[in-house]
């Protein structure tokens, strides 16, 4: 089953797929606080806005994909994540002392997209960014 099918499914399902989305790309943030815990109260606001990225990466990817349209779609699905994100990511990267302005957001969602991309998980959110 290609990729594309199960993001399909996970659309059709949307509780319980973003539930098993958010699962399957986290858990290496969470590694930061353990890994570096002087770090910790600035990587808990890295993580969190990282987190609310990732899901609303996600999140439009399966919309795209439950509608049948992945192609040439990446400025919009970057539209959509910036929609969703960018005031609350803007808030908690504040929170950790980091100044974000959309730019910056949009080349975090970038990263982001990259990252899955990189792990398997072909989402174009910001391909087109």
């Amino acid at each position: 089953m290609s990729f594309i099918s199960v993001l399909e499914t996970v659309g059709k399902g949307f509780a319980k797929g973003l539930k098993w989305a958010a699962e399957y790309a986290v858990p290496v943030e969470k590694l930061v606080g353990l890994l570096f815990p002087a770090a910790a109260p600035v990587a808990d606001g890295v993580a969190a806005a990282t987190s609310l990225i990732q899901s609303a990466v996600l999140l439009v990817e399966q919309k795209y994909a439950a509608s049948g349209v992945q192609k040439g779609t990446g400025a919009q699905k970057l539209a959509e994540v910036m929609l969703l994100t960018e005031q609350s990511v803007a808030a908690l990267l504040a929170k950790a002392g980091i100044a974000a302005d959309t730019t910056y957001i949009a080349n975090v969602v970038s990263a982001v997209v990259g990252i899955l991309n990189v792990q398997g998980t072909p989402v174009s959110a910001a391909t087109a960014a």
